[in-house]
């Protein structure tokens, strides 16, 4: 969200600017809060403090009804926005990376770190020079004028002349909407460029009234065509090349992979969400290359964005999903997405077909292709880090779990928004209550990418906190060395190399944002590198095995499994 702006620690104009407006010397607390770091705004806020005190009543900081009024660089623009909508495979996102290619000056926002790779790779190949900014990466290049980020990356205190943002429709995301409304609210653009579902349009039609923008639609059609049949699979004997089976966890991913590869006639790529990005990237090419014996992909809805796959035949091994909280039906937005990948434009297989392995799945699967995607009701919000600091005035007894909580409930919305799932965050913010850092580094920790429902994800946010708040500075050790090296044998040791791999993905994150006290960024890249390559080393050798009802996890996790001897001996 604040990622690019905490970065650098200063305080975003985003939320305090708008709602102080006319109130408390507007101009001077602006520039001030433009111009000044995190210490300097707690400064100033001292400085009013006698002022704020006696009239903090006439200020309401849970009125969030106005969120375009939170960033004024891209109010002192009037964009031209062009939103690009229809179905996978569509040509929309292509039409508006044109647009990008030949600005003098623009950046890319999309929802996955492969998509942001694959554009400005994309751009640099034209002779367009451009910087791919993630959570994870840095890499610029001399002269460049144009940037590939995550979207929650996007600048919103610089100005463009063409900006892009895939995957629109992901503002009704209840976890990561509030990125893509910042994007679209906060992007200063000439030209703001917005590919997705056209179930997105009367959403952003409505968010944009207030803004003056001026907003044009662009509809678009299927290139090829995308062919429902009217036969289920029946048995994995008929599996042919170019065939992607979707199941929706781990384990059924290498149930299925194992099944498949045990009929003799094909080997299988597979891709689904918490492997490395490097390594689902170079499954997605083993699969895509016409001479690898990995001729079929078995992989859950992580292939639904940000891969190129050549798909002959999309083959749903189910119609329902847990979605952390029940196992219920695949909505119609789900299943057109996953289908959609079949007969990719361009591709070996032009005519894409899509069916189910269970007949009694292929109704629910022709009547969601059949009906249009349920219209957005609502975009994500979250409150940026300058509110909650502005409302932590108000409660200067109370630790950063109870203000937020206190926020989140009492917010007020127009009908045209809601607050983001702050479950994670708030889970985060239990944990670095207690140590003696600041609000803005509480927040900075809040809104890292850490699974708190992975044991050792959480363990390993734990202790990088707990290590920089009593040291200041949080060294890594090298847990992966020559004679130490072990590919995988089971899935659960593949489910360890996999957190471990997003623990090193944290220390990367925050040292981009921290970089004085976390050190060790290429020692973390490395390791992150290393523990990718076992992990395909697995993929490749031993595929899915039977496996033992609990298996305790190897000696060496532990809590200070990442961290150095030295490091440790400071958290005990």
């Amino acid at each position: 969200m604040a990622a690019f702006l905490l970065r650098h620690r200063k305080v975003s104009t985003l939320g305090v600017s708008g709602i102080l407006k006319d109130k408390l010397e507007p101009c001077r607390l602006h520039v001030a809060l433009r111009l000044g770091a995190l210490a300097g705004a707690c400064n100033l806020s001292r400085e009013y403090s006698t002022s704020y005190d006696n009239r903090a009543n006439k200020f309401d900081f849970l009125d969030l009804t106005c969120p375009h009024a939170w960033y004024p660089v891209a109010r002192r623009k009037n964009r031209k926005i062009f939103l690009h909508v229809g179905p996978t495979n569509s040509g929309k996102t292509y039409q508006a990376l044109k647009q990008l290619e030949s600005s003098p000056s623009g950046v890319y926002c999309g929802p996955l770190r492969l998509l942001a790779w694959e554009v400005a790779k994309r751009l640099n190949k034209a002779k367009v020079p451009c910087d791919l900014i993630t959570g994870q990466e840095r890499e610029e290049v001399d002269g460049a004028k144009h940037k590939a980020v995550t979207v929650e990356m996007a600048d919103v205190t610089s100005s463009y002349s063409c900006a892009v943002v895939d995957e629109i429709q992901m503002l009704g995301c209840t976890t990561r909407g509030f990125s893509f409304t910042r994007a679209l609210l906060g992007i200063s653009a000439d030209e703001l460029h917005l590919c997705g579902d056209p179930a997105a349009v009367p959403l952003i039609q409505e968010i944009l009234k207030p803004t003056g923008d001026d907003v044009h639609v662009q509809y678009y059609e299927r290139l090829s065509p995308l062919v429902p049949s009217q036969r289920s699979l029946g048995s994995f004997k008929n599996i042919q090349t170019g065939d992607c089976v979707v199941t929706f966890s781990r384990r059924e991913i290498y149930k299925l992979k194992g099944q498949i590869e045990r009929g003799g006639k094909h080997l299988c790529s597979v891709v689904y969400g918490s492997l490395p990005p490097e390594t689902r990237t170079r499954q997605a090419t083993m699969f895509n290359d016409a001479s690898s014996e990995f001729d079929v992909l078995v992989a859950s809805d992580a292939i639904g964005m940000g891969l190129n796959l050549n798909i002959s035949r999309i083959i749903f091994s189910t119609m329902k999903k847990f979605d952390g909280v029940e196992m219920r039906d695949l909505t119609i937005s789900e299943v057109k997405q996953i289908a959609g990948r079949a007969g990719r434009y361009g591709s070996d297989f032009p005519v894409g077909e899509v069916t189910c392995l269970h007949a009694d799945d292929l109704p629910l699967l022709h009547s969601s292709l059949k009906s249009p995607s349920p219209i957005l009701e609502c975009a994500g919000l979250f409150p940026t880090f300058d509110l909650i600091f502005m409302y932590s005035r108000l409660h200067p007894k109370k630790g950063l779990y109870r203000i937020m909580e206190h926020f989140l409930e009492n917010a007020k919305l127009s009908e045209n928004y809601f607050i983001a799932d702050c479950e994670e965050m708030l889970k985060v913010a239990a944990v670095v209550d207690v140590l003696p850092i600041s609000l803005h580094d509480k927040y900075l920790f809040i809104i890292s990418p850490v699974d708190m429902r992975n044991e050792i994800s959480s363990q390993g946010l734990t202790q990088f906190a707990q290590n920089y708040a009593q040291k200041g500075i949080v060294r890594l050790k090298e847990i992966f060395t020559p004679g130490t090296l072990q590919v995988p044998k089971t899935e659960s040791a593949l489910k360890e190399l996999e957190s471990i791999h997003k623990v090193l993905d944290l220390y990367v994150w925050l040292s981009f944002r921290l970089e004085d006290s976390f050190p060790d960024r290429e020692l973390a890249a490395s390791q992150k590198a290393i523990c990718g390559l076992l992990i395909e080393e697995f993929l490749e050798r031993f595929g899915w095995q039977k496996q033992p009802k609990r298996r305790k996890l190897p000696s060496r996790v532990n809590s200070g499994f990442l961290l150095s001897k030295e490091t440790r001996q400071c958290v005990k």
